[in-house]
């Protein structure tokens, strides 16, 4: 028994951060999985994540004349998420997650075409509280369980993270707010919901998936999308002038097999920012779109430690119509679809401390 938990603690060790490759614009926001395990005390998990998107894309069709021209918008994106999980009992845990941000965004369109410069941001982003339950009890689910969680994340982080844009005059400034991929908060009040499940068909071979969805209620959040300027009639009239709230789900799967303390797995990750919200409007701008990944990993597990390594490579990538893009579609009867910018892979490196 006791092989068989420490290899579903594997496969659930890296199940803890949804962060698309891009200017979707969805943070670090899934949630954490415990062991199954009756002693009570505390978890703390540091988990890093690093991307450089610059690749465009209108719907799945590559813009590869962006990169050729110069273009491109360029983002690079860290992420630490620091996560304190209490195991109350052999079924229930409660986890406080807390991301710090660390972005760069580098582009010719929002300074005035003058060249290629960069705005940046820093801070701590959305805090988030869950609970979890482990649904059959794990005296006697030995080779497989489901674990739901609940949670509510919080607006901790800045929604209007201002820096400096230059402007078509020379040595002219202008200070406005970021664009929504590297603003470390949403301004959003959401719930998350959660699944988490294993089944184990020898103390080697395994399998796992999770499901993670963020619904945020709110539709915009009022950061205004102008750079410091002043927003254009179409973009009031379609909403896009101010930044939307929007929801993300994650959905994972795959196989592991564990050799001594270490575990190799491989799985399909999707990542998604829907155009329409699943509770209240979805209005306001956003980049919606996903993002299909393989993703293999490498665990170690010790005693009181364990560490994880992670590289999830886009199979495929969809930029999505968005709300305002099926209004402007249906106004205007011409076909419009907004684009976003994309990463070819992901690094993410943790580790998990038993306090």
């Amino acid at each position: 028994m006791k092989k068989l938990l420490t290899l579903a603690a594997i496969f659930l060790i890296a199940q803890h951060n949804v962060s698309a490759q891009g200017c979707v614009a969805i943070k670090g926001t899934a949630g954490i999985c415990s062991k199954p395990s009756d002693a009570k005390g505390w978890e703390l998990n540091l988990n890093n994540r690093y991307f450089k998107s610059y690749k465009h894309f209108v719907g799945t069709e590559e813009q590869k004349q962006r990169e050729d021209l110069g273009t491109n918008v360029i983002n690079h994106s860290y992420e630490l998420d620091i996560t304190a999980t209490r195991t109350i009992n052999l079924r229930w845990s409660l986890a406080l997650t807390l991301p710090i941000m660390d972005f760069k965004r580098s582009s010719l369109y929002e300074h005035g075409n003058a060249g290629r410069f960069s705005t940046g941001s820093f801070g701590i982003g959305d805090a988030r509280v869950s609970g979890y339950r482990w649904m059959f009890d794990p005296k006697t689910s030995h080779k497989g369980n489901v674990q739901l969680g609940l949670g509510i994340k919080l607006p901790t982080g800045n929604y209007n993270y201002q820096d400096y844009f230059h402007t078509k005059v020379a040595d002219s400034l202008i200070l406005g707010p970021v664009d929504q991929s590297i603003q470390p908060g949403d301004g959003g009040t959401g719930i998350t919901f959660e699944v988490n499940s294993f089944y184990n068909f020898s103390h080697k071979f395994g399998v796992y998936g999770s499901f993670f969805y963020l619904a945020n209620p709110k539709e915009v959040n009022g950061t205004s999308t102008a750079r410091g300027g002043v927003a254009s009639a179409t973009a009031k009239k379609y909403n896009t002038d101010v930044m939307s709230v929007p929801d993300l789900f994650m959905t994972r799967a795959g196989i592991s097999y564990m050799v001594k303390q270490f575990n190799f797995a491989g799985g399909v990750r999707v990542e998604a920012l829907p155009s329409k919200d699943l509770i209240g409007g979805s209005r306001g701008f956003r980049r919606p779109g996903y993002i299909v990944s393989a993703e293999p990993s490498v665990t170690y597990v010790a005693k009181k430690i364990s560490f994880n390594v992670a590289v999830p490579f886009a199979l495929k990538r969809d930029r999505t119509q968005s709300n305002s893009d099926k209004r402007q579609t249906a106004d205007t009867g011409k076909y419009t679809q907004g684009d976003a910018a994309f990463a070819d892979y992901l690094i993410s490196a943790g580790m998990t401390f038993k306090l």
